[in-house]
Order: structure tokens, then C-alpha cells, then sequence
């Protein structure tokens, strides 16, 4: 179970590149101007060799000097004694995620997809569509995020509904490896109830299959109970949790 827990979380590393990036004794220092969590925080993904009293502060002041408070992603793979450490710190859990996944050969794919267009790029349009969705305003994230975006290593599948000539709903599928990750599944507030999300995931999953992949994986916010009930659906089933550690801004530089 471990070795799939690591082949996952190597794999969203790989599906959602960060702004900026720093190596430090096996973590990864990740910032974004706090567009996401998963982009704006330490992952833990190789041999440490340094104390951890010691790697924490060093964190924690290159955030502050970045603009934004440390912030830990915890898995399963992270030791819960670390955990404990940054709760006695004074950081506080958010964005509880689960993980699910499905065997495509298992996965129910019954929904029709005739409205989905989907192009193995990603479009301006289709950016800038989403940060409408996501009612992404920040200029900075307006101006930084589309370069992650392009940056991403993979092949994808960009997937997305009109209505009316614009887009309502998107999707994006990124291969690696025997998986496809299911991203960005969004849907435009007055057009939902209408089966998008359920014809996005179903397009990229059959077109996954198509390109050799075996199984899917997707993150979800654990209280978002429509999102959990569509998934389940579609044949996903819960694998593991992860979430995040942040620093309040009145701790910041406690040791």
C-alpha cells in the first residue's frame, strides 16, 4: 500500500507544477503566491537527513520571506510524530483531501459525452474560462498560474462543455504512467444538475483507456459530499487521506 501511496503522491507532484521550487535535504519547498495548498506548501518525498528542529524554522522563514505563512502537506507517508510536532507549534489542519481511485476496467463510464470537446493541450481560452469558474480574481494568480499550467511534463486531456459559446464546465486528465488523474473538474453555477461533470469524467476516463492507462486517480475535499457521491458513482472508491498543516500568522518563527 505504501509504494502506491509514493507512486501517487510522485505523480500529482508531476501533474501540478509550482511557480517557484526548492529542493532542501529531501522536501520540497513549493510556492504560488498561495494560489493552492498542494502548490504552496513542503512535501516530504526523499531521504531526510537534517532535524527536523532544524528544517521547520528554515521553512518557516523562506515563506515569510516569500509572503505567506509555511504550510506542511501530511500523508500517510509523513511520520505522525511529525504531525504532532507542528499541532504543538500551533499549526493548524485545513483542506482535509481524500484520495480515491478506480481500475478502469471496473469504473461505470454509461454516461454519453456528445457535448465534451476535448484537445490534448491546454488552451488560453480554457484557462482563462476556469479562472472564471473558480472566480479567480487575484492578478498575481491571473498572471502566474497559466505558466503552471504549461508547465505541466505530461500528457494531458483538456476536456470542456459550451453553452452558449462559452465554456460552462472543464475537466483536465493527466497521464502518467499505467494512471490518468482526474483534475479541474468544474462547473459553472447555473449550469449544474446537468450531467457535465459526469460527461467530462466519463471522456476522460474512456480517453485514458484509450491512451494505455489501467487505473485513475483524483483528490476531493473530504465535506464536499456532491463531488463524493458523483465519484463513487463513476466507480471510485476511497484509498487515502492527506492534509495540510498552516502556520498562523502569529506563530510564525516560533521554534
Amino acid at each position: 500500500m505504501e509504494n502506491s501511496i509514493k507512486k501517487i503522491e510522485d505523480m500529482s507532484l508531476n501533474a501540478w507544477p509550482s511557480h517557484k521550487m526548492e529542493l532542501y535535504d529531501g522536501w520540497i519547498l513549493r510556492f504560488s503566491y498561495f494560489y493552492t495548498h498542494r502548490t504552496n506548501s513542503v512535501e516530504q518525498f526523499g531521504t531526510s537527513r537534517l532535524p527536523w528542529r532544524e528544517k521547520i524554522p528554515y521553512c518557516e522563514n523562506e515563506y515569510r520571506r516569500l509572503g505567506t505563512p509555511a504550510v506542511f502537506k501530511i500523508s500517510p507517508l509523513v511520520s505522525p510524530d511529525f504531525d504532532y510536532m507542528l499541532e504543538n507549534r500551533g499549526y493548524e489542519i485545513q483542506h482535509t483531501t481524500d484520495v480515491m481511485t478506480v481500475k478502469l476496467e471496473d469504473a461505470v463510464l454509461t454516461a454519453g459525452y456528445d457535448q465534451v470537446e476535448f484537445e490534448y493541450t491546454i488552451p488560453s481560452e480554457w484557462i482563462w474560462s476556469l479562472f472564471a469558474l473558480k472566480n479567480t480574481v487575484d492578478p498575481i494568480h491571473r498572471m502566474v498560474v497559466p505558466s503552471m499550467y504549461q508547465a505541466i511534463p505530461k500528457e494531458v486531456i483538456c476536456a470542456s462543455i459550451r453553452t452558449d459559446g462559452q465554456i460552462t464546465a472543464t475537466g483536465l486528465g493527466i497521464l502518467d504512467r499505467d494512471y490518468i488523474g482526474i483534475y479541474a473538474i468544474h462547473v459553472r453555477d447555473d449550469q449544474r444538475r446537468k450531467g457535465f461533470a459526469r460527461q467530462i469524467c466519463t471522456c476522460l476516463l474512456k480517453e485514458g483507456k484509450k491512451k494505455g492507462a489501467q487505473n485513475a486517480y483524483l483528490q476531493v475535499v473530504e465535506e464536499n459530499a456532491p463531488a463524493h457521491a458523483l465519484y463513487e458513482s463513476l466507480g471510485f472508491r476511497y484509498f487515502y487521506k492527506y492534509w495540510f498543516r498552516v502556520q498562523p500568522d502569529s506563530k510564525q518563527g516560533a521554534v
